[in-house]
């Protein structure tokens, strides 16, 4: 009689931690949503159009993002690229990372890098990439994309212009895609593109690095 007792002690005791577990990661889950912001907040609040801010929420299911770190921003990002272009012609470095919210059933990290060349990209994307109309040379993926542009501005040391690659992907091993492909294709494209014009308006390049107002996401 007293091991029973005690075995349905520890069963009550057991079944009330796990509630406790369960609320504690719902408060945990709760507070995440409501300290999360919308896309067009992220990254310093310049980096993602509305139309960009749609394609994240297909690429990651989530409408709300955690809040961006208060130096992960383009203009950190472009002040990063002037410095380092002031010493040679390459470099990289990050604009900033993207995480759905605590609590999602799926947490998702997009990773926003730029680099540094010091000439024109030769030839096309690469076989993982579909070739896309946009400044020197863009591609798109099911989970990445990037976006190349020639940059002139007083704002950068020298005669040559600088050659800045905005690159979006993922963060994870790639993988068959799930869903619409062209759509997530589209999708990341439109991002790559909303980072990469948010950059080059903020290095004031001459006639924005030769990029459009809205992404062209057709096959070049």
């Amino acid at each position: 009689m007293r091991k029973a007792t005690v075995g349905l002690a520890m069963v009550f005791l057991l079944m009330a931690g796990a509630v406790g577990c369960g609320a504690d990661e719902k408060s945990r889950a709760e507070e995440a949503w409501e300290q999360s912001v919308v896309p067009e907040r992220l990254c310093g609040g310049a980096a993602v159009s509305a139309r960009a801010g749609k394609a994240l929420k297909l690429i990651t299911g989530s409408s709300r993002f955690e809040a961006s770190g208060p130096t992960s921003t383009v203009a950190d990002a472009a002040k990063d690229l002037s410095d380092q272009f002031t010493s040679s012609v390459i470099g990289h470095g990050d604009v900033c990372r993207v995480f759905t919210p605590v609590g999602v059933p799926d947490v998702v990290q997009l990773e926003i890098t730029w680099r540094l060349s010091g000439s024109a990209p030769a030839g096309g994307p690469g076989s993982r990439y579909t070739e896309l109309e946009m400044g020197e040379l863009a591609g798109t993926a099911p989970d990445r994309a990037f976006v190349t542009f020639a940059c002139r501005s007083e704002e950068l040391p020298g005669l040559a212009p600088a050659h800045v690659d905005i690159h979006i992907n993922s963060g994870v091993v790639p993988k068959e895609p799930e869903g619409d492909v062209e759509a997530l294709k589209d999708a990341y494209a439109t991002v790559a593109h909303s980072f990469a014009l948010a950059m080059a308006k903020e290095m004031s390049c001459d006639h924005d690095g030769g990029l459009e107002a809205q992404p062209s996401v057709d096959p070049a």
